[in-house]
């Protein structure tokens, strides 16, 4: 009984841990639950242990995959699909970490380059009054700046990646 709500303690601190990364709770469960079984484990048996359907628990699995912290694996004599997750907790955070930032400076610098462009364009096809090239010239100095933001942003998710922080902030 003790272990019991000892484990369920550890699966519910995981899942709220996850908030402070901007993943749903679900997530942190699920990770957890495969934490405490020590084993890979079917979306089944997933399914089961939370008491979700086995729909959205392929959804939930897939979005950790996705993110980084769990895999599908193959074991021999096994027909249905296993799902692991990470057991080192530091290359958990770097997944998650650099998993959102990639996707956020992803989408901010195509849309960096599509605003660029269209400004350039303004500037090239209309006839222009002094404030309106101003305000333009303006846009584009910030949009230069932005650029350099997620070249920084980029080359720190990066620094997490390569493993080159551990250097720095050893384990």
């Amino acid at each position: 009984m003790i272990r019991k709500q000892a484990e369920e303690h550890y699966i519910d601190r995981i899942a709220d841990n996850m908030r402070t990364y901007g993943i749903s709770p679900t997530v942190g469960r699920v990770m957890g639950i495969i934490y405490i079984n020590r084993k890979p484990m079917t979306l089944n048996e997933l399914s089961e242990a939370t008491g979700m359907s086995k729909t959205r628990m392929s959804q939930v699995v897939r979005e950790m995959v996705d993110l980084n912290i769990a895999e599908k694996i193959f074991e021999k004599g096994v027909r249905k699909d296993l799902y692991t997750v990470e057991n080192d907790y530091y290359q958990t955070f770097i997944s998650l970490f650099t998993s959102n930032w990639s996707k956020t400076i992803s989408r901010n610098k195509i849309f960096e380059k599509k605003l660029t462009k269209e400004l350039m364009a303004l500037k090239e096809t209309e006839p222009l009054s002094e404030e309106t090239e101003q305000q333009i010239n303006e846009l584009l100095v910030e949009m230069k700046q932005w650029s350099d933001y997620y070249n920084w942003l980029t080359r720190v998710v990066d620094f997490f990646e390569s493993g080159e922080i551990f250097k720095h902030v050893p384990k």
